[in-house]
């Protein structure tokens, strides 16, 4: 599957990126998962993505990349802000769960 983590950049995305791939490693997915700006997202989502995932830092455009992620047919949903925390993992493995359904 690939993951699309739409982000404002800097540490804390690498972070939830790192969780996400081995959270999903425990439940043997396996993940491509790429964060880039939300001024990329509309040329990135006709790349063949699965699903696209906003950070909560950038939840003012999350309608405009929904809308976007819509158009592509990629399903898109906010991740929790409970992921960026040491043992966010599980809840942004439920997150990505819930958009794969």
């Amino acid at each position: 599957m690939k993951v699309l983590f739409v982000c404002s950049g800097g540490m804390s995305s690498a972070i939830v990126v790192d969780a996400l791939k081995k959270e999903a490693k425990k439940h043997s997915v396996d993940l491509e998962v790429k964060a880039i700006g939300s001024n990329e997202v509309e040329l990135e989502l006709q790349q063949g993505w699965d699903v696209c995932m906003v950070a909560p830092q950038i939840r003012h455009r999350f309608d405009q990349i929904k809308k976007q992620a819509d158009v592509a047919g990629v399903p898109c949903g906010p991740i929790p802000p409970q992921a960026y925390t040491p043992l966010g993992g599980p809840a942004l493995f439920k997150a990505f769960s819930e958009l794969t359904k």
